[in-house]
C-alpha cells in the first residue's frame, strides 16, 4: 500500500472538515437545548401566573392543565436527555477526529523528513543537526535534574541520620 503526501494532505482535510461540521453540529445542539430551557421556563411562568380573576374556570383549567404541562416537560425532559447524549457523543467523536488528525500529521511530518533526508541530504542535514543539537540539549538538562535530584535525596539521607545519632546519644 502506498501512501503519497496528497494522500495524506487529501484525508487530513476531509478530517477537518469532519470537524468543522461535528463542531457546527455540537453548537446547534447547545442552541436548541438552550431554546428547550427557555420553552419550559415560559411554561413555568405561565402556569404559576394564572389570573385571580374565574375562580373556578382556573381550577377547571388547572385540572385540565395539570396533565399538559406534565406531559410536555416529561417529553422535553426525554428530549433534552437525547440531546445532551448526543452532544456528548459528539464530544467523544470530535476527541476522536483531533487524536487522528494529530497522528496523521506526525505520521506527515516524519514523511516529510524522510523525503528530505532521501532526495537532499545535503538540504536535511542542518535540521537533523538541529533536532539532535536540541535532543542533546534536552538530555544534558534531564541529567542535571537528575544530578540534583540525588544530591537532594542524599542530603536529606545525610540529615536524618545526624538526626538519628544525636536521637541515640
Amino acid at each position: 500500500m502506498s501512501c503519497t503526501i496528497e494522500k495524506i494532505l487529501t484525508d487530513a482535510k476531509t478530517l477537518l472538515e469532519r470537524l468543522r461540521e461535528h463542531d457546527a453540529a455540537a453548537e446547534s445542539l447547545v442552541d436548541q437545548s438552550a431554546a428547550l430551557h427557555r420553552r419550559v421556563a415560559a411554561m413555568r411562568e405561565a402556569g404559576a401566573a394564572l389570573p385571580d380573576q374565574c375562580q373556578e374556570d382556573a381550577s377547571d383549567m388547572k385540572d385540565v392543565s395539570k396533565y399538559k404541562p406534565h406531559i410536555l416537560l416529561s417529553q422535553e425532559n426525554t428530549q433534552i436527555r437525547d440531546l445532551q447524549q448526543e452532544n456528548r457523543e459528539l464530544w467523544v467523536s470530535l476527541e476522536e477526529h483531533q487524536d487522528a488528525l494529530e497522528l496523521i500529521m506526525s505520521k506527515y511530518r516524519k514523511q516529510m523528513l524522510q523525503l528530505m533526508v532521501a532526495k537532499k541530504a545535503v538540504d536535511a542535514e542542518p535540521v537533523l543537526k538541529a533536532h539532535q543539537s536540541h535532543s542533546a540539549l534536552e538530555n544534558k538538562e534531564l541529567r542535571e535534574l537528575l544530578s540534583i535530584s540525588s544530591e537532594s535525596l542524599q542530603v536529606r539521607k545525610e540529615d536524618s541520620m545526624d538526626t538519628a545519632s544525636q536521637a541515640i546519644k
